[in-house]
């Protein structure tokens, strides 16, 4: 019986092993595996690198702090780091802390922090601040985009001047040619108004716009400005990368999306697989960091 029971666990765990569980797996647009090596150095070639992610994943963030340090080596320091989870009236405090001015804390109590700072992107930012590179709050501050979604665009023009250094350049342009827009739109239902959805669209383009300008804004000749968003901010080439296209079309641009699979070999995804230069696919029941 012993030998029956242990011919069974042997078997399990060999079983196992062959299913080669992953953690995560890089493809390229065409669908080909691609190593964290080969995917460092060909984003060393690129202007800008949209670093897509899920929030709550905690595979996404270890990965983006990777990936970076990776792609400091490999530009020798050249540089520029920014995110969505930053709002541009808060570079002041940023750039405190990344000088050794402010600490944790008094950053903290300072500035509009997510609730997963702490475990997320404090790594990257604490980065930044050791090896002295500069990383840029892109994002909108959020009271504009609020009021935005509930008033229109247009209640923007009436900001004094010094509100409106927050934001992108008005007017905006939203259209619905965005990719990823005619998705909101469909998300909000037939029976909605057009101006409620236009509204909502536009508080999502105003945030896209603003990281777009402040992107533009810090690029530097030679180096690579590694932007952190939300996998939806730049799905598809839409979003940040549509604006940004808008105003410099020769900019070498790549963006790395997300997807979770259910399949253990994380295998590129059957259904709502739309692929951008690089895709990064985690297991679904990827431990969650909320």
């Amino acid at each position: 019986m012993k030998n029956i029971l242990s011919i069974l666990f042997l078997a399990l765990f060999c079983s196992l092993n062959a299913q080669d569980l992953k953690a995560y797996q890089f493809y390229n647009k065409k669908g080909k595996e691609i190593g964290t090596e080969k995917l460092v150095k060909e984003l060393a070639d690129y202007d800008i690198v949209f670093f897509g992610e899920n929030h709550n994943s905690s595979i996404n963030h270890w990965l983006q702090l990777k990936i970076t340090e990776a792609l400091f080596e490999k530009k020798s320091g050249q540089l520029i780091l920014g995110a969505e989870m930053f709002e541009r009236d808060n570079q002041t405090q940023l750039n405190k802390y990344l000088n050794g001015t402010f600490d944790a804390k008094t950053l903290k109590d300072s500035a509009r922090l997510w609730n997963n700072f702490s475990t997320d992107y404090k790594p990257l930012v604490d980065f930044a601040k050791d090896k002295k590179i500069p990383f840029i709050a892109t994002n909108v501050p959020r009271r504009y985009a609020s009021q935005t979604s509930k008033e229109g665009l247009k209640s923007l023009n009436n900001l004094p001047a010094k509100d409106k250094a927050y934001i992108a350049q008005l007017p905006i342009t939203v259209t619905l040619e965005t990719p990823g827009y005619p998705e909101m739109k469909k998300m909000m239902g037939d029976h909605a108004e057009e101006m409620k959805v236009m509204n909502f669209i536009s508080a999502q383009a105003i945030k896209d716009a603003t990281m777009a300008e402040s992107i533009l804004k810090n690029l530097q000749p030679g180096k690579t400005f590694i932007h952190y968003n939300g996998n939806y901010h730049s799905k598809e080439f839409g979003g940040i990368y549509w604006y940004i296209k808008q105003k410099n079309p020769n900019l070498k641009m790549a963006v790395i999306s997300v997807f979770e699979s259910e399949d253990l070999k994380l295998k590129v995804p059957e259904k709502d697989y739309i692929p951008t230069d690089f895709n990064l696919v985690i297991p679904a029941d990827m431990t969650k960091t909320y």
